[in-house]
């Protein structure tokens, strides 16, 4: 699992403008800060590095040449937008305009957000430079091309077979294939970004957009160096291996298009085998703005809130097939009736009574009875069914089988009243309590994918040494006197204030 910060974007330079900085220290400054957040969210990698690297550089400018080599580059005069008030020219990002297709006023010159259409600079409709509002003149400059063009009918034979992609992915990319791909320029006048290794060019660089998904293989050439076995890259991307690259819908065409003609253009590295990009997520029913300040900040998130319950919420909520929103309501309902209600209600009723009742210990099953039996067997179906779902990319429907279960659990507890039965018969209520805790075993490892921190923290009350994933993708089944550990609440209820209290932050 490799990915890494996107260092050369043009927001980067327009950023350090603003800031009086270099585009170096900027984009430094918000890799550490991205690092530090991804830790405290729980979210791993193998390697999480950025595309300023001299590991990456290098793999890029072998790349070109090799392209260069095999004939799918070459030069040609390109009309650049120039903005005669501050003398330079301008990436694409720094020229926006109309969409000549969906007539969007807020296009960029490399891509329009609201079609999705990769866009020239020259096919905006009174376009105008970013930075002073001035339209921009067209000037002549010679850049390098990629031939795109020779890679349209390899590239939609290659997609009609990727019968697992999401239909979203599926759909557009086709769309844009049988529209025709056109040769586009992946060098551009700027200071900032990955030198183009031809003499006569050191002033001009690769374009971040060609160059950015490089950063894939070589993170992985980094993470194979780093792990010690400098050759060990080769297995994922030269022997029988599937890729997953998990994006968003704006960066669809990158990668399954884009990129896909990089590697074919180089020659035996294995293409993408899915792309399962998300939908949109709007909050409070807008589309998220960072200049604007629509947006929940995760540093600040954190000040004030546990990550497991925005994990949930973005997990369930996930956009894997159209546009949701995020809402701190729906937040504070969701942690409140979900998580606080069913499942940690489930964990912590259960552990509660059998640590005070049973000496702190796992209690030994006399016979499961058919109630028993019937959850026991739930437990495994749901089990096997969450691994199938996460083997496909089903993350929501994977999160939502396994707190059915839990909704089942809590239905089983109730029928077996193991606190009344308890007064009159331990052994029996022994039994269901021992079913129980199985089932909560299980969903502690369903459930770690999403909820790391409450899964783990389950694990230890259940009497389990280590971390989570060291007994890998299996149940684990309590043994009969296993010692508990004292256990908490797994998640906290929140107030309804929340909702006022944050939703007012947005905006300003």
């Amino acid at each position: 699992m490799v990915s890494g910060s996107d260092m050369h974007g043009t927001p980067i330079t327009i950023k350090a403008e603003q800031e009086g900085k270099t585009p170096a220290e900027v984009a430094h400054f918000y890799h550490n800060e991205d690092v530090d957040t991804l830790k405290r969210m729980g979210i791993t990698y193998d390697l999480y590095t950025h595309t300023e690297t001299a590991n990456h550089a290098q793999v890029v400018q072998e790349m070109f040449l090799k392209w260069q080599e095999h004939g799918y580059i070459y030069k040609n005069s390109v009309s650049q937008a120039y903005c005669q008030k501050c003398q330079r020219f301008l990436p694409d990002r720094y020229v926006e305009g109309t969409c000549p297709y969906c007539k969007s006023a807020e296009a960029r010159g490399d891509q329009c957000d609201a079609c999705g259409k990769p866009l020239n600079a020259p096919e905006l409709i009174n376009p105008r430079c970013r930075i002073c509002g001035t339209p921009p003149e067209y000037r002549e400059t010679e850049h390098f091309f990629f031939k795109f063009s020779t890679f349209n009918d390899q590239l939609l034979e290659w997609v009609k077979k990727q019968t697992h992609w999401r239909a979203n992915v599926m759909n557009f990319t086709r769309r844009y294939l049988e529209d025709g791909l056109k040769d586009r320029a992946i060098t551009r006048d700027i200071e900032w970004g990955i030198p183009v290794p031809i003499k006569g060019f050191e002033q001009k660089r690769i374009y971040v957009w060609f160059e950015a998904v490089i950063g894939y293989l070589s993170a992985s050439k980094e993470w194979a160096i780093s792990s010690g076995n400098p050759e060990k890259w080769r297995d994922f991307w030269q022997k029988d291996c599937r890729s997953y690259y998990f994006i968003g819908k704006d960066n669809i065409v990158f990668h399954s298009i884009i990129w896909p003609a990089e590697l074919m253009g180089y020659s035996g590295l294995n293409l993408p085998y899915d792309v399962p990009a998300n939908e949109f997520l709007t909050m409070e029913a807008k589309k998220a703005s960072k200049s604007r300040n629509w947006a929940v900040w995760l540093p600040d998130y954190l000040k004030n809130y546990a990550p497991d319950p925005l994990r949930y919420f973005l997990s369930i909520n996930m956009p894997e097939t159209s546009d949701t929103d995020f809402s701190w309501a729906e937040y504070v309902r969701r942690n409140n009736d979900e998580l606080v209600a069913t499942y940690g209600n489930l964990a912590h009723r259960v552990l509660t009574f059998t640590y005070r009742n049973y000496d702190g210990k796992v209690p030994a099953p006399a016979g499961i009875d058919q109630a028993g039996q019937q959850l026991n067997e739930m437990t495994d179906d749901v089990f096997r069914n969450v691994d199938g779902l996460l083997a496909r990319c089903s993350f929501k429907q994977a999160i939502k089988r396994a707190m059915d279960l839990a909704h089942e659990a809590n239905r089983y507890l109730d029928e077996q009243a193991p606190w009344k039965v308890f007064k009159t018969d331990k052994l029996a209520a022994g039994n269901s309590l021992y079913t129980s805790l199985r089932t909560i075993s299980a969903l502690k490892t369903m459930l770690y994918p999403f909820l790391p921190f409450s899964s783990q923290k389950l694990h230890e009350y259940l009497g389990f040494k280590g971390k989570v994933e060291d007994a890998g993708w299996e149940i684990q089944t309590p043994e009969a006197g296993q010692k508990l550990n004292q256990p908490q609440p797994l998640f906290t209820k929140l107030d309804d204030e929340v909702v006022e209290r944050e939703t007012q932050k947005m905006g300003h």
